[in-house]
């Protein structure tokens, strides 16, 4: 039988008792699946229930075959290794002894001898030269996460469960991840916002507030798709609003004939010419159509408003948002950085950047570029001011923000709401939830505390209480921007920088999202 992963009818819901989902049933088979929806909606759940990591509240998990898992938690707890993340640290460890003349006969009869080439092998696939006993924690997050899918390609599962495998990667790690699932020949589910990633998907699954649909093809089918459904609600809302107009006007109808026969009663009533026996039985009657006619009524009013509301929060599911800015007022031709001969570095470590220079003049969107480690977050920590340069100067001319990963500028125990009054005073109750609003902080969500957000859901509190406002800062400086979000919130991001009239200076290896907010510039670094 071939392998394959089953959910039936699967719900979970975190400790607290909110529901991320729930009645969820899908079927994995071979080939390659993208896992999308916006941050906060279960996605890495559902890899964790179907990896055996979690139990779901209700329903049923299947598997046939094999799993191997890389997840964002790529552990690096003491004497964690290379070879830890290929399981082979016992086996690496009796050839070590082996060819020292260690080992007795019964091991060198289960000693392995190719192993390490195979190991070798695996980490040269993802292009990582590092040797198996090299602790993780001397390796970039990137190096991990290229490491953990060598593990993983090594293993040869029959499914691979990735969850964000290009976050953190430079372009050459994110063609590394491209050519592995493009030479994957078993099942694989990818969660992912990486939409060059997702083009190379055989289908797409979108988990939202209302369950789970498969879509066939990659990105660009489903956006495609996505866009046919969207009209389809669009037409369900209107129809079901019409019908909901349609029984008020028609309960308005009735109640009114209603009063005019009560005023014809009473007149007759009045006269006194009929006997009072005919007309309570009149009456009577009366009521019991009238009891009858008003339960009809509230029926069709309570269905038509329960249709109304569906297609209303199908209509929200897909509609794509759009984010409108204040403008800045940068004139183009104000200079706004100037960034002469610096050298950096950390502590008493080696310098990171060595005469790095850099001017900006006017809205220019500029991109600073190269592989990891080549000083890219290293340059705007010094620009930022988080870094002082170990030698030349640095001087921004325009009021600023820094849109690090970590969204220093929010207050952990504060809400999202405190946080963005206390970012913009003179924007108020009405226009801060306005604002948060268009970044999906409606109601309640506002309220929560920023300690308690996801990654995702924190830099999207900080771009709206940074670019939310009345008065955005006329430079924005931008550190992987889009790692942590979904692509639905990416796209929100990209939409309102495109109606940034300021300057932006950004670290990002993600191509579309570079194209998409109209970088101007591209600036190496290292």
């Amino acid at each position: 039988m071939s392998a394959s992963i089953s959910l039936s009818d699967v719900s979970w819901s975190t400790p607290d008792g909110r529901e991320l989902f729930s009645n969820v049933s899908l079927t994995f088979e071979r080939g390659l699946t993208g896992l999308v929806g916006r941050n906060g909606v279960g996605k890495s759940t559902l890899l964790g229930l179907m990896a055996g990591r979690i139990a779901p509240r209700t329903g049923s998990v299947q598997v046939r075959g094999s799993i191997g898992c890389l997840f964002q938690d790529v552990g690096i707890g003491d004497g964690a290794t290379v070879a830890t993340l290929f399981g082979v640290g016992e086996a690496l460890a009796l050839l070590d002894r082996a060819e020292r003349g260690l080992a007795g006969a019964e091991e060198l009869a289960a000693a392995d001898w190719g192993l390490e080439a195979r190991v070798t092998a695996a980490l040269a696939g993802v292009g990582l030269e590092v040797l198996h006993d090299v602790a993780l924690s001397k390796l970039s997050g990137g190096q991990r996460t290229r490491a953990a899918l060598a593990a993983l390609a090594f293993a040869e599962p029959d499914f691979a469960l990735l969850d964000e495998p290009t976050n953190n990667l430079d372009q050459d790690g994110r063609e590394a991840v491209a050519r592995f699932l493009a030479g994957w020949r078993g099942g694989a589910v990818v969660v992912s916002h990486d939409r060059d990633l997702l083009e190379r998907m055989d289908g797409i699954v979108e988990l939202t507030t209302l369950g789970a649909r498969r879509y066939g093809g990659g990105w660009s089918a489903y956006r495609a798709q996505r866009e046919v459904d969207l009209e389809a609600a669009r037409h369900d809302l209107y129809d079901a609003e019409r019908r909901v107009a349609e029984v008020a006007r028609t309960a308005q109808a009735v109640a009114e004939r209603k009063a005019r026969r009560d005023a014809g009663g009473r007149r007759v009533r009045a006269r006194g010419d009929q006997p009072k026996i005919l007309l309570d039985a009149r009456k009577e009657r009366a009521e019991g159509t009238r009891a009858g006619n008003a339960r009809v009524a509230e029926a069709r009013h309570a269905q038509a408003a329960e249709d109304a509301a569906a297609a209303r929060a199908r209509v929200e599911v897909l509609q794509p948002m759009t984010v409108a800015l204040a403008a800045t007022g940068l004139h183009d031709r104000r200079l706004v950085l100037e960034v002469s001969r610096v050298r950096a570095g950390y502590g008493d470590g080696p310098e990171v950047l060595r005469g790095f220079d850099l001017e900006m003049v006017g809205p220019e969107r500029v991109a600073l570029t190269g592989a990891n480690g080549a000083g890219k977050s290293t340059a705007l920590a010094v620009i930022g001011g988080s870094l002082v340069p170990r030698a030349g100067s640095v001087r921004v001319c325009v009021p600023f923000a820094v849109m690090d990963q970590r969204m220093a500028m929010l207050e952990a125990e504060a809400s999202v709401v405190e946080n963005f009054r206390r970012l913009n005073r003179s924007v108020d109750e009405n226009g801060c939830r306005a604002a948060l609003a268009r970044f999906l902080f409606r109601g309640e969500a506002a309220l929560q505390r920023v300690g308690d957000l996801s990654g995702g859901q924190m830099l999207r509190a900080g771009l709206a209480c940074v670019i939310g406002g009345d008065a955005p800062p006329p430079l924005l400086i931008l550190d992987e921007p889009t790692n942590h979000l979904d692509v639905e919130t990416v796209e929100i991001v990209e939409a309102g920088l495109r109606a940034y009239d300021g300057a932006l200076l950004v670290v990002s290896h993600d191509a579309a999202f570079l194209e998409a907010v109209g970088i101007t510039r591209r600036v190496p670094v290292g």
